[in-house]
């Protein structure tokens, strides 16, 4: 073999130094691509996850404000005669016992009530109405009574086992229709109660048939909006919903539609209102902070979200803290916040 031919066979190939410094290379290229994948997965990751935080505070919102619209009955419908004094929301007090049994709640009344967390706590709004009722809550004129049996203009919209209403003045009575009225339609000028107030009724007053009642409670419970019907237990409507605060829009006076002012369901005054205080409510206003569900390496939100209502002074808005959150700085927020006209008490506003 030619020593040409020796040289050139051993001239194929790589050496190990060609091969050391092409896998440096090729090192050096997969980190390069393994940093912009890691930062683009990172906010990709974030983008995802406020979109999830617009999401569950768009969903925690609708639900609030849909129970909230419906919140009351369609109570008082009067016409212009002294009967127009017998008015619901001028009940004191406004919880009546309809049925004498303890394990049963008592009626509430008034449609809406906030409870303050105190401080910069998160609140719980408990909305209150009775979609059963067939006829809204048409109420009737009461004439007399005779035993359990009442004779009123017209039993329309009552059925068994309704909670009724009856109001004379300032005073409320309840009970319920009892199953003595299997002849409603046939006898439309009679109702049978029982409850622990129908032998103390007066005359003459307003009956209205409210079919049963409904309570729905919002409260945050472990970084979820929860709601609670009735008695049964607190059910997770969305996740990562973190704070939620709510004030009572109220009028000068009870005649009034025009807010003067925002509270909190605070102090002497708002946290156990009296009737007159609470038939100046016009509205309330509420808001949610929702949370990227994402935990950043490093802190990300350094001061809690703040409301952009723009309140007088003596408005002012409600605190939110992020505090009993663990980790909170590591997370970002969104704040949702609207205005909840309550329609009911709106309507009624000529009668208080």
């Amino acid at each position: 073999m030619p020593i040409t031919q020796l040289i050139k066979n051993k001239q194929q190939g790589f050496t190990l130094v060609e091969l050391m410094v092409g896998l440096v290379i090729g090192l050096i290229a997969t980190l390069a691509i393994m940093q912009t994948l890691s930062a683009f997965e990172g906010q990709k990751r974030t983008t995802t996850g406020t979109a999830d935080a617009q999401v569950n505070g768009s969903i925690a919102m609708y639900n609030i404000q849909r129970q909230v619209q419906m919140a009351g009955y369609g109570l008082p419908i009067f016409d212009a005669n002294a009967l127009q004094n017998n008015n619901p929301l001028k009940c004191s007090p406004s919880t009546i016992d309809d049925d004498a049994n303890v394990a049963t709640a008592k009626v509430e009344i008034f449609p809406i009530t906030i409870t303050d967390g105190g401080g910069t706590a998160n609140d719980s709004i408990a909305v209150r109405y009775f979609p059963s009722s067939t006829s809204g809550g048409l109420p009737t004129n009461v004439s007399n009574k005779s035993g359990s049996i009442l004779g009123v203009d017209n039993n329309l919209g009552c059925s068994q086992n309704d909670i009724a209403l009856v109001v004379s003045g300032t005073t409320c009575y309840a009970g319920k229709v009892t199953t003595t009225n299997a002849n409603l339609v046939l006898d439309t000028t009679h109702v049978t109660l029982t409850g622990p107030d129908v032998a103390s009724m007066s005359f003459p007053s307003r009956l209205s048939c409210l079919g049963s009642a409904n309570t729905i409670t919002f409260a945050i419970t472990s970084n979820e909006l929860t709601s609670q019907t009735n008695t049964n237990a607190a059910v997770p409507i969305i996740s990562d919903i973190v704070s939620l605060q709510a004030q009572y829009g109220v009028s000068a006076s009870a005649t009034s539609n025009t807010i003067t002012q925002w509270v909190d369901a605070s102090g002497g005054t708002w946290a156990t209102p009296t009737s007159a205080n609470r038939n100046r409510i016009r509205a309330i206003r509420v808001a949610v902070v929702a949370r990227n569900g994402l935990l950043e390496k490093d802190v990300v939100t350094t001061a809690a979200p703040t409301l952009s209502w723009a309140d007088p002074t003596a408005s002012p808005v409600p605190t939110i803290s992020l505090t009993g959150t663990a980790n909170w700085g590591r997370y970002r927020y969104r704040v949702y916040q609207t205005i909840i006209p309550l329609r009911n008490l709106t309507w009624s506003g000529q009668w208080l």
